[in-house]
């Protein structure tokens, strides 16, 4: 989950030297030898990867026009159009200002930029061999551009300059910022090490571009690669609206008249879920968790232990201890330890509920004479057993209340009420899309009905996209050089309903909508100058977005929203008090295989990986957890793509739950107001604090300014039913 994440090695730096802008601000003494280097390059390409976007909105990307055999020249290009406006302010003759060196470095990259746009949709959303032949060879070259400009001397020459100089006390709250995140994303990077060490250090990122390019091609080679085909005698259990979803991709797969369970997550969940065959339930199981661990050409181990040497190698020639150290610096968490601690806080809790629902579930196996001992490939199947026998209640049922269309006219809904939005239908061809399945909307103030941006939604599974849900931008608000508007996009991978009958999904499914369509609020909702201010901050990212997928379960959501999708009626008031209650089942399966994945994910990066084999590593650390063995983590480090196709969240998963700290106590302050979720004060904060700043003002400060004191973890364990622990803290 999440934005997606690039391949390259230097994409903290990739958004923090890119800009999106088109007009340029009145010309300084300073800035005129930059902006004219600038200027004789704001020219139409013939390569339209390269282009300003044209047509309405303020512009719009050209995905009707991409053609593969335009990116490696695109990249090529745009890389030497930066380099040269890099070098251009490197070397200006006057001195170092905030002007002429970070904002022409905000403003430098553009069409690389815009180039990357285009990259960002064949990598995730339609990737095949042939582009990723171009990624593989491309990677390292990209990595090697990028390091060289933070190893440009001159240039952090100039920019250290401004960030010690007397100028930056002078200047604003986010301009001061800015140049901290600048000379931040240098000093981090490398930047302040000399010679033979300067160039290990590029070899390094040069080495592991590849690398991770490697891994989640190979993990994508394993998800098109390993399908389960069923006929129509092994359907036992499954629900109708699954039943048709799998037939339809098994025909697109040319397997017609058999049901493809493919591997995702969206469809591996729920045959788990409902299959009475329990041999088939293991194989699927099996296939899904053995990604990247099949021992084959597209295994990753090896990959692994690489990727890993290679980034311990890089933070001890900056002085680190291990890479952890280094990747925590700045986030909220500021160090392994604090990370290590709050995770820790919740762990024995989570493993302890475990504990007894796999007791539960064993009692009603055993009651039914199973003769089973409960395995992983069983935990879904019989927890849906207890949901029902503790609870009486029925995901099959709630499912007929989860429409895919109706789900996003909540979230719509939500967006008025909390951010004043409006969503209009764009008509069908007035905005270039990459797949038919592509809806665009145009985002409005609900009152001034002034334009903020677009919002594309890409929502169904099909070959060649990889799995799982994220959200991303096309272009970011900022205003430092004339007005921008957001491009928003969420892409998820629904199983499609069948012809003419709607998509149904799980709550889990609806909860994962609403959550990255909380990251696209993020993006619609910015009110900052800067490209900059839209890097992330990891432990934080994730907060605004697990926020939102509280609205869910508001009363006015459900009353509107949820209708079976036959009849037409709203979900019994009956079935909305029994999810309620249910609402922290099986809580210790869900919070135990996320733990399980981060803790791992911080054990991995600070230890000396020397000898490190991870499918030993990851048994005998889990071993030492008392991980129970009906669960398996979220994801296994074979197919840890959140931490091994990049840097995004590398020694950083632990940041969802960081975030969730912060979104528990949120939900409080919610909770606790006249107006509930809908509260006018609460949610007016919310947005000024939360969402419009990005990271224009510490995240910490930002929350303490919306709640008036920092997060507690006790609301963290309330939240999930856990006991609270006596000392609270973070």
């Amino acid at each position: 989950m999440g934005k997606l994440n690039t391949t390259l090695t230097a994409a903290a730096v990739l958004l923090a030297l890119g800009a999106c802008s088109e007009q340029k601000p009145e010309q300084t003494e300073q800035t005129a030898a930059v902006d004219k280097t600038m200027n004789e390059q704001a020219k139409t390409y013939d390569n339209i990867l390269l282009n300003e976007y044209q047509g309405p909105y303020g512009g719009v990307p050209a995905f009707d026009k991409m053609e593969l055999k335009n990116l490696k020249p695109a990249l090529e290009k745009g890389m030497d159009l930066q380099r040269k406006e890099i070098e251009a302010i490197a070397n200006n003759p006057e001195p170092p200002t905030f002007e002429n060196t970070i904002v022409a470095m905000e403003r430098a990259g553009k069409e690389l930029g815009n180039v990357f746009t285009y990259y960002g949709i064949w990598s995730a959303n339609m990737s095949s061999p042939e582009f990723r032949e171009i990624q593989a060879e491309m990677s390292p070259v990209l990595s090697a551009f990028f390091t060289e400009i933070t190893q440009n001397e001159k240039l952090f020459e100039r920019v250290k300059a401004v960030y010690e100089g007397e100028e930056y006390k002078t200047l604003g709250t986010e301009e001061q910022r800015v140049t901290w995140l600048t000379y931040n994303g240098f000093a981090h990077n490398g930047a302040a090490l000399d010679g033979e060490k300067k160039q290990r250090y590029a070899e390094i990122n040069k080495e592991l571009a590849s690398l991770y390019t490697q891994f989640s091609n190979n993990v994508l080679a394993d998800e098109e690669g390993y399908v389960t085909y069923i006929t129509e005698d092994q359907l036992d259990g499954l629900p109708e609206t699954f039943i048709k979803g799998a037939a339809a991709a098994a025909k697109s797969r040319g397997e017609e008249g058999k049901y493809a369970i493919t591997n995702t997550r969206s469809s591996m969940d729920p045959f788990l879920t409902y299959s009475t065959n329990r041999e088939l339930r293991e194989k699927v199981w099996r296939t899904y968790y053995n990604r990247g661990d099949n021992g084959d050409a597209s295994d990753n181990n090896e990959i692994i232990k690489k990727i890993l040497k290679l980034r311990h190698e890089r933070v001890q020639l900056q002085g680190y201890d291990n890479y952890a150290q280094w990747r925590l610096e700045d986030r909220m968490a500021k160090n392994p330890d604090n990370a290590m601690d709050l995770m820790m806080k919740v762990w024995p809790a989570a493993i302890a509920r475990v504990e007894e629902e796999v007791a539960d579930m064993q009692k009603i196996a055993d009651e039914e004479g199973a003769d089973i001992t409960i395995k992983p490939w069983d935990y879904r199947f019989y927890a849906e057993k207890v949901r029902q026998a503790k609870y009486d209640l029925d995901s099959n049922e709630v499912k007929q209340y989860l429409q895919l269309d109706k789900l996003r006219e909540a979230m719509f809904y939500v967006a008025g009420r909390l951010f004043n939005f409006e969503f209009k239908a764009v008509a069908e061809g007035e905005v270039p899309v990459w797949n038919e399945d592509v809806k665009v909307w145009e985002v409005l103030d609900k009152d001034s009905k002034e334009h903020v941006g677009l919002w594309y939604l890409d929502p169904f599974a099909r070959q060649g996209k990889r799995s799982g849900a994220w959200a991303t931008t096309y272009r970011s608000y900022t205003t430092f050089d004339g007005k921008e508007t957001v491009l928003s996009s969420n892409n998820s991978n629904f199983v499609k309903g069948a012809e003419g009958e709607p998509t149904l999904i799980s709550w889990d499914d609806a909860e994962t909508y609403f959550h990255e369509f909380g990251h696209a609020l993020h993006f619609l909702s910015a009110d900052v100058k800067y490209p900059t201010s839209h890097s992330g901050v990891r432990d934080y990212t994730e907060f605004q977005s697990q926020l939102l997928e509280r609205w869910l379960t508001t009363d006015e959501v459900i009353n509107q929203y949820l209708v079976h999708y036959e009849t037409g009626k709203p979900i019994p008031q009956e079935l909305v008090n029994k999810i309620k209650k249910a609402s922290t089942f099986n809580e210790g399966f869900k919070t135990t295989e996320y733990l399980a994945s981060a803790i791992m994910d911080l054990k991995y990066h600070t230890t000396d990986p020397a000898n490190i084999d991870p499918d030993n590593f990851e048994r005998e650390e889990l071993n030492k957890l008392n991980m129970p063995e009906e669960v398996v983590m979220r994801h296994r480090s074979p197919h840890f793509g959140h931490v091994f196709s990049g840097e995004g969240y590398a020694a950083a998963y632990y940041g969802y739950m960081w975030a969730e700290v912060l979104t528990a106590d949120a939900s409080e302050a919610f909770a606790e107001a006249p107006g509930g979720f809908y509260d006018k004060e609460v949610g007016d904060r919310l947005v000024k604090y939360l969402f419009s700043v990005r990271n224009a003002m510490d995240p910490a400060e930002a929350y303490r300014k919306f709640r008036g004191r920092d997060a507690k973890v006790e609301a963290l364990m309330r939240d999930r039913g856990f006991p609270v622990p006596e000392k609270e803290g973070k």
